[in-house]
């Protein structure tokens, strides 16, 4: 295990997923780097640049398990290149006549950003395989409480009465937009990066173009038609829709943190007999995965702000904001395909508590259905008079009732019931089916 608290085996689940530390482990990076440098030989023996049977054997000897890490390890050390170190244990596989071919007219970044560009679309999927199994959850929750009345809170106070569907839908709503950046950025950040020195594939002559276009197309990526060594808008992009996704979950674990709090009561986690919430208090239920989700997202927007930085080089190479993204990217997906893993449990299990939500709107006396009724009253008495009334009349904390009475010259006795039977509004039921629909037509 590493040095890094996120890697030791006791902590590693919080911080990653088996999918992607697979992908971002010593051997899982190694493997996916050989795997580039066979494709480009077979490009290049393709179109003739390379003999075919050096292809051939360069595809064959190019296996993570016959590769001596230590010596690729000591290599990089002594060389101070940052794939020598690769090359060099990778042609110990070959004959000399076809070592000559390995990584040929390639450079560290074509190798690293090709890797990225796969990263990105591997990764990005996860995330749009993972979003659309919660989307659907969250779907299915807010059809069954659209009538689930509950207090709508602003300023962290309790302030008009909402469907505790709603609140679903508003996160499936966001969720669902970045299902949707994802599927459009992916044709942008799933691009190969062959370039040579400086970007101009003047390695290859006449030939690089076309190179670079079969090298692509074997790996089922865009063929970019300029290198993009020192534009990294792809990778900043891509990061800030992982900085949305998390952000977006960590506003549902808010949530359902906040609303947990014994005295609210609404929503609790999941819990089993071996959860244990404090070993000073026994009694806690403490919310830990909607805690954790925010944790999350603090860690991915840290990451992510180091990736947007990167936009911002010099020239046609830049090892300073390049190198940062070997660190931070990887972090970035482990965070993001984790805070949606960890979501989806949180949100599988969420115990709702009905009861207590039409309970909280109905203690506090009617006050909630100021909203509605200062509907009623402005269109008879304008808006701005009846908002003065209004408040004179609730300002002291008197009950909705109490009110009411005052204002039997303007509000009929069926219109009182009305807002005091606390029912969801229409606006708030048309809303929720409206995202159910369209995210429905969506996951289909």
């Amino acid at each position: 295990m590493g040095t890094r608290l996120s890697d030791h085996s006791a902590y590693a689940h919080l911080w990653g997923t088996d999918e992607t530390r697979a992908m971002f482990d010593e051997r899982g990076r190694l493997d996916r780097w050989l795997q580039i440098l066979v494709v480009l030989a077979e490009a290049q023996a393709e179109l003739g640049i390379i003999p075919a049977a050096s292809a051939v054997a360069i595809a064959k000897a190019a296996d993570v398990e016959d590769l001596d890490v230590v010596f690729v390890a000591e290599q990089t050390r002594l060389t101070s290149h940052s794939t020598l170190g690769l090359i060099r244990g990778l042609q110990r596989l070959l004959p000399a006549d076809v070592a000559e071919h390995v990584y040929y007219g390639a450079t560290v970044q074509d190798l690293t950003d090709t890797w990225f560009a796969l990263t990105m679309r591997d990764v990005g999927d996860l995330l749009d395989r993972d979003l659309r199994h919660l989307l659907a959850t969250l779907v299915a929750l807010a059809e069954t409480h659209q009538q689930t009345v509950m207090p709508g809170r602003t300023h962290g106070q309790p302030g008009a009465p909402m469907s505790f569907g709603f609140k679903v839908a508003s996160w499936a709503d966001e969720l669902a937009r970045h299902v949707g950046r994802l599927h459009d950025g992916r044709r942008r950040w799933a691009t190969a990066q062959l370039g040579s020195a400086i970007g101009t594939l003047g390695f290859y002559g006449a030939a690089g173009p076309a190179l670079r276009a079969a090298f692509a197309r074997r790996l089922e990526l865009g063929d970019p038609d300029i290198s993009w060594f020192t534009c990294r808008d792809r990778i900043a992009e891509f990061a800030s829709v992982l900085m949305l996704i998390t952000g977006t979950l960590a506003r549902l674990g808010n949530e359902v943190m906040e609303l947990q709090r014994p005295e609210l009561g609404e929503l609790r986690e999941a819990t089993n007999p071996t959860t244990v919430g404090s070993i000073m208090m026994p009694h806690k239920r403490n919310p830990e995965a909607s805690e954790h989700l925010d944790t999350l997202a603090r860690l991915s927007r840290a990451n992510g702000g180091v990736l947007i930085e990167g936009t911002v080089q010099l020239h046609e190479r830049d090892g300073r904001g390049w190198k940062a993204e070997w660190v931070a990217l990887p972090e970035i997906c482990l965070l993001a395909t984790t805070s949606v893993r960890l979501a989806i449990g949180c949100v599988d299990g969420l115990e709702i508590d009905a009861d207590r939500m039409r309970a909280n709107v109905e203690a506090h006396s009617g006050q909630l259905a100021s909203e509605q009724v200062l509907g009623v009253l402005a269109a008879r008495l304008g808006k701005h008079r009846a908002q003065a009334r209004l408040q004179g009349l609730l300002g002291d904390g008197a009950s909705m009732s109490v009110a009411l009475d005052q204002l039997g010259d303007v509000l009929t006795d069926d219109e009182r019931a009305a807002v005091l039977a606390h029912d969801v509004t229409p606006g708030d039921t048309a809303a929720v089916r409206a995202v159910i629909a369209r995210v429905r037509v969506m996951l289909a």
